[in-house]
């Protein structure tokens, strides 16, 4: 074997092909292995563009099998492993060569076609440089032939899209010299490893080596061994006295997290966690021969280690006021806030400030992240911000006010620090629960319960609080008849509805979630007033609960979301100040998949507006992708619909979505199996679907479930005919045969969830191949869930599943929601009873043997 390293671009330059052998399993990155390596190529962009000398990124390894010479001497290789990561590039240079073509850059589109995708004296299959496995050949050759079924679903055409989308949003801040710098990067600043088998060699041996090996030495590894290495006389002793005791107070992913975080505190805003190691051997080198510096050096560490566990269990910080704000950043989530967090612990401990200007600091920190997610704004670039900000804390002057000064300093939208009047706006009309993570919603909902100052404040940890809809998600018709006493010439009660329901004013905290359901008001009432949350008793005194009781509680709360969380700077004129529903608007048609549409009230109700607002603004806008997707909502194309100047399509844009695979009725409406509802449209770009919601994953468990079953029940004979009842509880009955349970939704409709366990003691996971809902009547078909669990994060499996519910008379899952949560009527239980317990049996079956194939030991 010849190992030689290179770069993508030659490394698929010339006249040769790259297939993916049947062994190999389907292309499986998603979001957020995408988002890694975009990150990765947002760096080394921003380097080039600031004239930094970039080292490059190593992507990783593939290792080459050479196959035959085929007829014109094409030189033909099998990957052995390396597929994710050459599939993926090749995706992000098919969606480059199509931004280019949509801009009018045809000798750059034609540029990358015929030396990154196709050989292009070839024909057939021998025409693709990369050629994937069968299962995801139609998929990804779609998206190199530019084919309308380009981009749709699966986790190939995710892909496409993702690049797609990432292409388009920065190419609205950098312009074309940002294009080129990306081309650039994805082709010749991504080192890999290209290792090459000789003739003879067994490929499929090499192929069970590379993926049965044991694991690797982590970054904090392979430093731990580079600095005792350098310790030949003092080793032991420090090994002993610091090292250990570090290692055990922080465990091996907290230690390799300290090790990331001492080089972006130290100045290094761009250090990757997947190159401490050789960021941290540099700094160290000119210490090799110095064992006392070296000494200082782990015990700068160690000291930073108690540090760091401040950051990571708050309760050990011993001021009020600094441990505050660090437990609610916990709770916020994620890592963004360590590095300033960890170097203003830094300046407290050596004495440089006080622990009250520190949390002053943090508490601007917090505010930015609270009122972007209230403002809707994308989290792209904020982890950039705050690896800049440890730097910002060393010039002259206070902590808190360098923070405040530094965050407050104009950007373009992504990462702009909203002011009071953008946040008060925000939460009169965004659709808050459908913003950020599920926790997040959370902790500002309890944040502005614990302003209240109540006396006897609420112990959150032990309360089973959820977020509650007071003008319920689906509402009877006492409040349709409400809401219409409110409405405006040509404005309907439902339009109301979707415009109001989810925004803050309409939301709060309640541990009786189940109970309060879609009652009228003046059932919740009762309810709310015996809370002992001060936010639910204001709400209680309330007459009615309508539009304009909503938007005056939008409006209290505004006034304390400015309080609590202090605004930017006075006078900084931000460099973008175009609404952020109409950028988000433009992110969700990006994301919408070939052979799905949408309607404008969907989008509405996502970003924030009215449909009728929607329409305006797309009508004949150019630039708008895909705009055609977009219907009325009982799926005929809009009355004023009209082709932009630059958009490639023309004619019937029916023609346009049939070719996608949208079928049509004899009247002219898009099939309802193929329209994407606003939570499809969330999950598509990347949203968290609200776990209290029916949309998301099931809650509860299989134990202490009497009281839920009885509930589900109870539910489903009122709602639905004894035939359908007796359809739905017989299938249940059946998974229990098959050595299956069932698990209850904490929402207001109870739903059931036929649950599986699997993995075994040492990684436990359980699978569901539905969600029951009794009163709405339907059955939800969870690839959302699915497509991250084994085995059926195996898009082929996922596939054999719905192509069996397919076959069942009654259900029609389209092929464009494989990644979401399509649906089909309960009343196909009566009807085809049998069928369905097929499936079903088919799935535990398929778990079964995934679970019998899966290696044994560690």
């Amino acid at each position: 074997m010849h190992a030689q390293e290179t770069t993508f671009s030659k490394l698929v330059q010339g006249e040769q092909q790259f297939q993916v052998p049947l062994y190999q399993r389907t292309y499986s990155w998603q979001r957020d292995e995408l988002q890694q390596l975009w990150d990765d190529v947002q760096e080394l962009v921003e380097d080039r563009q600031e004239g930094r000398p970039g080292s490059g990124h190593f992507l990783g390894s593939v290792v080459l099998a050479p196959e035959r010479v085929a007829a014109g001497g094409m030189q033909r290789w099998l990957v052995v492993d390396g597929q994710q990561r050459m599939t993926t590039l090749m995706l992000a240079f098919t969606a480059l060569r199509d931004h280019h073509r949509a801009r009018g850059s045809a000798k750059k589109a034609s540029r990358i076609n015929d030396l990154i995708l196709a050989n292009a004296y070839q024909d057939g299959h021998d025409s693709y440089r990369l050629l994937p496995t069968q299962a995801d050949r139609e998929a990804y050759t779609a998206c190199v032939d530019s084919l309308p079924k380009a981009g749709g679903a699966g986790n190939v055409g995710a892909a496409y899209r993702f690049f797609v989308a990432a292409l388009a949003e920065g190419t609205e801040s950098g312009g074309e010299a940002w294009v080129d710098a990306v081309e650039s990067v994805l082709g010749d600043c991504l080192s890999i490893v290209a290792i090459t088998a000789a003739e003879g060699d067994n490929v499929y041996r090499i192929f069970e080596s590379i993926n049965n090996t044991g694991v690797g030495l982590s970054q904090s590894d392979l430093l731990r061994n580079y600095l005792f290495m350098c310790l030949p006389t003092r080793g032991e002793d420090v090994y002993r006295k610091r090292w250990l005791p570090m290692q055990d107070l922080l465990g091996p992913a907290h230690l390799e997290l300290l090790v990331w975080l001492d080089l972006v505190v130290g100045g290094n805003s761009r250090a990757r966690q997947s190159e401490i190691y050789r960021d941290q051997k540099k700094r160290l080198e000119p210490l090799s021969g110095d064992e006392a510096a070296l000494e200082a050096e782990i015990a700068r560490f160690s000291l930073r280690a108690d540090r760091l566990m401040r950051i990571l269990e708050p309760e050990r910080e011993s001021d009020p006021g600094l441990r505050a704000v660090l437990e609610r950043l916990s709770r916020w989530g994620g890592q963004i806030h360590y590095p300033p967090a960890l170097h203003l612990l830094d300046l407290v401990d050596e004495g440089r400030t006080t622990a009250a200007e520190a949390a002053d600091a943090l508490a601007y920190a917090e505010s930015y992240l609270v009122r972007r997610l209230l403002a809707g704004l994308s989290t792209t670039g904020s982890n950039r911000v705050f690896m800049e900000l440890p730097k910002e804390l060393d010039k002259d002057g206070s902590p808190a006010e360098a923070v405040r000064r530094f965050l407050s300093r104009p950007r373009t939208g992504a990462r702009v620090w909203p002011g009071d009047d953008a946040v008060r706006e925000a939460v009169r009309t965004r659709p808050f629960y459908k913003t950020g993570r599920s926790n997040q919603r959370f902790q500002i909902l309890r944040r502005l319960e614990e302003s209240h100052g109540s006396s006897e404040p609420v112990d959150y940890d032990k309360a089973p609080l959820t977020v509650e809809h007071v003008l319920p998600q689906r509402p009877a018709q006492q409040w349709f008849d409400l809401l219409a006493e409110e409405a405006a010439d040509g404005e309907s009660p439902e339009e109301i509805h979707n415009l109001l329901v989810h925004t803050l004013g309409n939301l709060t905290l309640s541990g009786e979630n189940a109970r309060l359901s879609n009652h009228p008001f003046h059932r919740k009432q009762e309810l709310l007033d015996s809370s002992a949350l001060r936010m639910n008793q204001h709400i209680a005194a309330q007459e009615r609960w309508g539009r304009t009781e909503i938007l005056a509680r939008a409006g209290e709360l505004a006034d304390r979301v400015v309080q609590l969380w202090p605004a930017p700077l006075e006078g900084v004129v931000q460099a973008d100040d175009e609404w952020a529903g109409w950028r988000e608007l433009r992110e969700i048609l990006l994301a919408v998949p070939a052979g799905t549409w949408t309607s404008y009230g969907e989008l509405a109700a996502l970003i924030g507006t009215s449909a009728i607002a929607v329409g305006n603004h797309m009508s004949g806008r150019k630039g708008l992708h895909c705009a055609y997707r977009v219907l009325t909502a009982d799926g005929r194309i809009a009355g004023g619909f009209r082709w932009a100047d630059d958009d490639r399509h023309s004619g019937d844009p029916k023609d346009v979505l049939r070719d996608e695979g949208v079928p049509f009725d004899e009247n002219g409406r898009a099939s309802k199996a193929h329209r994407l509802s606003s939570t499809d449209l969330a999950v598509l770009v990347g949203k968290e679907i609200p776990e209290e919601s029916p949309a998301g994953p099931p809650a509860g468990s299989a134990a202490g479930g009497d009281e839920a079953a009885t509930r589900f029940t109870t539910l489903l004979r009122a709602n639905q005919t004894p035939e359908v009842v007796e359809g739905v509880l017989a299938a249940l009955r059946f998974w229990e045969e098959q050595g299956g349970y069932q698990v209850y939704g904490k929402a207001t409709e109870t739903s059931c969830f036929p649950t599986l366990d699997a993995g075994g003691p040492n990684a436990p996971r359980t699978l569901w191949p539905i969600g029951v809902y009794p009163v709405s009547g339907t059955a939800e078909v969870v690839f959302q869930h699915l497509k991250r669990r084994p085995p059926f994060d195996d898009e082929p499996l996922r596939r054999g599943l719905m192509e069996r519910f397919n076959a069942v008379h009654g259900i029609d899952l389209a092929e464009a929601k494989l990644d979401l949560r399509p649906s089909f009527p309960l009343e196909v239980f009566a009807t085809h009873g049998e069928e369905i317990r097929s499936v079903l049996e088919w799935f535990v079956h398929a778990v079964a043997l995934a679970e019998a194939r899966r290696p044994v030991g560690p």
